[in-house]
């Protein structure tokens, strides 16, 4: 089992850096007076608050591993999963939209694009001045992301692309989209390209907003493609990289969502605990009865289990080292977490857990995403068991 855990921990201190005690504290102020008060109004009627990311931009919070040479606030991954699980842990919604932005379109470029590319794009979406959007899901193809179907013909100096993608988060109000196209045999992992493509371009549009059970203060349509011509300029890399590419996003995405599952959690353990101090019954409070407590302990262990782990796989990114088998375990024991936790918090609240008056209904709906998005836990249990048995 040593080869298991080989120069997995090498590189982790324990303590909490003075950089995350102050990210940490302005995304906790920043949550309680810019979000809270609007949680339950944004989720009932599924709006994106996109003037909200614009003040997150300002603070830093959407270009958070971006270098300052492109505009952004040049921290690292504890930096980073500081700030998400913040903001997770007043509103799962918003923390998806940071995770995202941050992690898939941004983070994209930053890893994949010419000097020139991230020079024209890292600074407007390191500052919310655009938002931005990632493309891989299409309707048919989930987890099975090289049976894709948009392609991408070369056409003198522009690609035009012609196809949809579904599940795509700010599809709508996005100003700019990395997306994964076909331009190779189909099932081919070689013959995927990943191009950047702006809103107002002609032929692309957005269709329809999906209806969502959590997470619905996070914006997700559809990114259609009619004829649409790119330039070859936004092409990021070399023609046929766009899969291996993706994967890489992926690895590190996984961490943001792992955050993203955390701060659920701990937001549902924490109104948990209130709660059974609180209520009363036979005389005392909940919390004294072994039947809670122990559902209370089991909570709290689970939660610390999980940020370790991805805490062990943030030092892993920011040391450049392969974190795909730690991104992986992280992300999926995270989002497992979340769900198990927001659920006894619900089962803890009973009768009023059901309600909308109440908080720990929302961490249940919200939490379920993050055991489906950037990877179902069956895709991260079959990327572990490949690592463990290469």
């Amino acid at each position: 089992m040593d080869s298991l855990l080989t120069d997995t921990t090498a590189g982790y201190d324990f303590s909490i850096n003075d950089n995350q005690k102050m990210i940490g504290q302005m995304a906790k102020d920043f949550a309680e007076k810019h979000i809270r008060p609007h949680v339950m109004e944004w989720d009932e009627a599924q709006h994106f608050p996109v003037d909200l990311f614009k003040k997150l931009g300002e603070l830093g919070m959407m270009g958070v591993v971006v270098p300052e040479q492109y505009g952004g606030s040049g921290f690292g991954y504890f930096e980073y999963v500081t700030v998400i699980v913040e903001i997770a842990k007043v509103c799962g919604s918003i923390g998806l939209s940071v995770a995202a932005h941050n992690s898939l379109c941004t983070g994209h470029i930053l890893a994949f694009g010419s000097e020139e590319q991230k020079h024209r794009w890292l600074p407007k979406l390191a500052t919310a001045e655009w938002i931005g959007a990632w493309g891989l899901t299409e309707a048919n193809t989930g987890s099975d992301a090289m049976g894709m179907n948009t392609t991408a013909v070369l056409d003198g100096d522009h690609y035009v692309i012609n196809g949809s993608k579904n599940w795509i988060t700010h599809g709508k109000s996005g100003d700019v989209a990395v997306v994964m196209v076909r331009t190779g045999a189909k099932g081919d992992s070689k013959g995927i390209s990943a191009l950047v493509i702006e809103k107002g371009t002609p032929g692309f549009t957005h269709g329809k907003k999906e209806n969502k059970l959590g997470m619905r203060a996070s914006e997700t349509t559809e990114l259609i493609f009619d004829n649409c011509r790119v330039p070859i300029e936004n092409l990021l890399g070399k023609e046929g990289e766009g899969f291996k590419q993706a994967m890489k996003v992926l690895d590190g995405g996984r961490i943001s969502i792992a955050a993203l599952s955390l701060g659920i959690a701990k937001g549902a353990f924490e109104a948990a605990v209130i709660y059974a101090k609180q209520r009363r019954q036979f005389g005392q409070p909940i919390s004294n009865f072994q039947g809670i407590a122990f559902k209370l302990a089991d909570m709290a262990t689970e939660i610390e289990a999980a940020e370790l782990l991805i805490m062990q796989a943030a030092d892993l990114k920011n040391r450049h080292l392969s974190v795909t088998k730690q991104s992986a375990m992280a992300k999926y024991f995270a989002s497992e977490v979340a769900v198990r936790t927001a659920t006894e918090a619900v089962q803890i609240f009973g009768g009023y857990g059901y309600t909308k008056d109440f908080p720990v209904e929302k961490y249940y709906r919200d939490a379920k995403l993050c055991t489906i998005g950037e990877g179902t836990s069956e895709i991260q249990k079959i990327v572990i068991s490949r690592e463990v048995l290469r």
